[in-house]
């Protein structure tokens, strides 16, 4: 039952953010991501892992570095919070526990956040840190592109668009409960809606809104990453809960990619909610995802 209980935190922290966003429903930006920057509090500090702000093809962001770590291998991490809200310093710990499971380095970008800087202003960010790395001496195939919800979306839409650019692919891609259908089409909005104590329609048009604004469209193949081909598109590793709304974005994102000769790993976890990677440290499925990730990472 302890298990069960740990796993619980997430759940109840995401309960207090759609209450409070309930009873506030004009909260400012400033205050919604004052409030998602509590995503740090589900994970338990991961030890050996130092941090290290920096800035990398002019983008900062904060760096963990385990103990014993490959500096040659690298994640570079987009982080969740539906492009305007969440931080590098919020997802600090999920990462490093990520980077330690999987025995490399890892930046996690503070990019540019909408409302005030729209698409494509994030993927943006995450090309120019990605070329900067290589710039470090970082080779491509030893890149991990990584991030979970909207960062999901980036790490996917930031491989895309460096096929489209004409540059060298990273190594490998990892998403975590990725938010890639801008057009909410999933199955799960409503299927799940009972089940997920966050992510329901509401707030994703919110997200679209700032993120999109009146001259995006929402099938655009750039914010929408499944409008795409993967030809060509390095190993996927896609994980979800399965209570969450974002699952059918995860599955349909595998049946594609899968179907275009992708090597696809996808993980749905029975009724974890959604970035359920956030109980690292404290929650054994969190754990345990984490070192498939890392057996399936040093099986590339």
């Amino acid at each position: 039952m302890a298990e069960n209980r740990e796993a619980d935190f997430l759940r109840e922290l995401y309960e207090d953010w759609s209450d409070r966003m309930a009873a506030d429903p004009e909260m400012s930006i400033a205050g919604l991501r004052s409030m998602f920057d509590e995503w740090g509090k589900p994970a338990r500090e991961p030890e050996g892992v130092g941090y290290k702000s920096d800035e990398i093809g002019g983008v900062p962001g904060i760096w963990a570095f385990p103990r014993d770590a490959d500096l040659s291998r690298v994640i570079l991490y987009t982080h969740g919070g539906g492009f305007a809200v969440g931080s590098a310093d919020s997802h600090r710990k999920l990462v490093g526990h990520l980077a330690k499971a999987m025995g490399v380095s890892a930046f996690i970008l503070d990019y540019r956040r909408s409302p005030e800087f729209p698409f494509p202003a994030q993927i943006e960010d995450a090309v120019a840190s990605y070329l900067g790395l290589i710039e470090r001496g970082i080779e491509p195939r030893h890149i991990t592109s990584a991030g979970d919800s909207a960062g999901g979306n980036l790490a996917i839409a930031t491989v895309l668009q460096l096929r489209e650019l004409g540059h060298q692919l990273p190594g490998s891609v990892i998403a975590f409960s990725p938010w890639l259908d801008m057009a909410l089409r999933g199955a799960t909005l409503e299927a799940n809606a009972a089940t997920d104590a966050l992510v329901g329609r509401p707030i994703l048009e919110g997200m679209i809104a700032m993120f999109l604004g009146d001259a995006t469209s929402p099938l655009d193949p750039l914010a929408n990453p499944l409008e795409n081909s993967f030809q060509q598109f390095p190993p996927l590793y896609v994980n979800a809960g399965g209570a969450e709304t974002l699952l059918s974005d995860a599955e349909a994102l595998c049946d594609k990619a899968g179907r275009e000769g992708v090597s696809v790993a996808l993980s749905v976890v029975p009724g974890m909610q959604h970035v359920f990677p956030a109980l690292a440290g404290r929650a054994a499925e969190a754990d345990e995802e984490l070192l498939k990730i890392a057996a399936w990472y040093r099986s590339l």
